[in-house]
């Protein structure tokens, strides 16, 4: 009977934050320079009409799926490194990313974007690769020492990359991936960031295995799973998913973070149980964040990192304090 309620109670919940983030959808979708209103719907003209299926719809469905990539990316990283303050923007993820990206230009130029995509993927699967091989070595079980080491891995690998993007004159061509920015998302360039669905599919489907991985390898081994492939999976799916969403917005912040950690303290531990409102949450998020990026200079724009950055810093240090007190 409690078990009956607590699944009932869920639900409700589950069912109000979708609402919840559909409202913000539909509010972000009316918010912008050109005016459309929603009695505009029904009489759109010629400029309205490109506006909302050229730029609102695809900006707005960018906005959830990459808040809930980076969010649940995070919390899968959290999960397989078994550290809270783990994510693709503090594993040298995001950054290995970018200088893939940097490498593309420099060899096949702007034009080819596959090559971007998979230098992009390639180099941030590798680079999170090192960075779970740094963690074997770390003998303190401090938790603030693990994404520390993690920072200063993605400070190197970003050195490296404005190396060559100085070098070969590229920095033009990468900037906008050095800074969160979802004004530029449009119907012709927003479709890599559908990739986050299957991400978020297999992410689900495997939900199991990586739950058990907090067990620790020698457990997870007896219970007959390959610990090492099941940790590999993990770290391909969270490169696959940074790599949709840099290419498409550019590098945020934080997000990896914040969202599951205060979905954990309201919720629990457990990855299947929170892995839903950790994307819920983590789209609601970004699509705030995005709104305050457009209004607070309205009619001019923020970059959505920037308000990602304050907000997220703020949240992430109290988490560090918090974190540190119960170590």
């Amino acid at each position: 009977m409690v078990i009956v309620i607590f699944q009932q109670d869920r639900f409700i919940r589950q069912v109000t934050s979708l609402i919840i983030v559909g409202i913000l959808a539909v509010v972000s979708i009316f918010i912008g320079v050109q005016n459309l209103t929603l009695v505009d719907l029904f009489s759109l003209t010629d400029s309205q009409r490109i506006v909302l299926f050229s730029t609102r719809i695809p900006r707005t469905i960018s906005l959830i799926l990459a808040g809930a990539t980076l969010s649940v990316s995070g919390l899968l990283m959290q999960q397989l490194t078994q550290n809270k303050f783990v994510s693709p923007t503090t594993a040298g993820t995001m950054s290995s990313a970018r200088l893939g990206v940097v490498l593309a230009l420099v060899l096949f130029g702007s034009q080819t974007f596959f090559h971007q995509i998979l230098f992009a993927f390639l180099f941030a699967t590798v680079g999170t690769f090192i960075f779970t091989l740094f963690l074997r070595q770390i003998k303190s079980n401090r938790s603030i020492m693990v994404p520390l080491v993690g920072m200063m891995l993605g400070n190197i690998i970003g050195s490296v990359g404005t190396f060559f993007a100085l070098r070969y004159e590229v920095v033009q061509n990468v900037t906008s991936w050095l800074q969160g920015n979802f004004s530029m998302v449009s119907s012709s360039n927003y479709l890599l960031i559908y990739l986050a669905i299957p991400i978020l599919i297999v992410i689900y489907l495997f939900a199991h295995y990586f739950t058990v991985m907090s067990l620790g390898k020698d457990i997870v081994t007896e219970l007959g799973v390959s610990y090492h492939r099941i940790e590999l999976i993990g770290i391909v799916v969270v490169a696959l998913g940074t790599t949709a969403v840099l290419l498409t917005a550019g590098s945020i912040p934080f997000l990896g973070i914040i969202v599951p950690n205060l979905v954990a303290m309201k919720v629990g531990d457990n990855f299947r149980q929170i892995l839903f409102p950790t994307a819920v949450i983590g789209a609601g998020f970004t699509l705030i964040s995005d709104m305050v990026a457009r209004l607070v200079i309205y009619p001019y724009e923020l970059p959505i990192s920037v308000v990602i950055g304050i907000f997220g810093s703020i949240i992430f240090l109290y988490l560090l304090l918090r974190g540190e007190h119960h170590v």
